[in-house]
């Protein structure tokens, strides 16, 4: 399982990819790939789930960053 964030820049939405290589939408499940979803805990939630059982995602979008970029980093 990899964790993924997808969509348009700035309003990505988190997914992850399964064993076929397919897109599936992980929104129902986590807000966004980082903090809680990423802990420990977050992550032993996300591996029970069925990968399967998660909405495929259409279409060829954008991969997103693996974190959102905070307001506050300097260019």
């Amino acid at each position: 399982m990899k964790l993924v964030r997808y969509g348009n820049s700035g309003s990505e939405k988190p997914g992850l990819i399964d064993a076929e290589g397919r897109l599936r939408d992980l929104s129902q499940h986590v807000a966004d790939i980082g903090g809680q979803a990423i802990s420990p805990e977050g992550l032993a939630r996300l591996a029970a789930i069925d990968p399967a059982s998660l909405p495929l995602v259409a279409g060829s979008p954008r991969i997103g960053p693996c974190e959102r970029a905070s307001s506050s980093a300097s260019a």
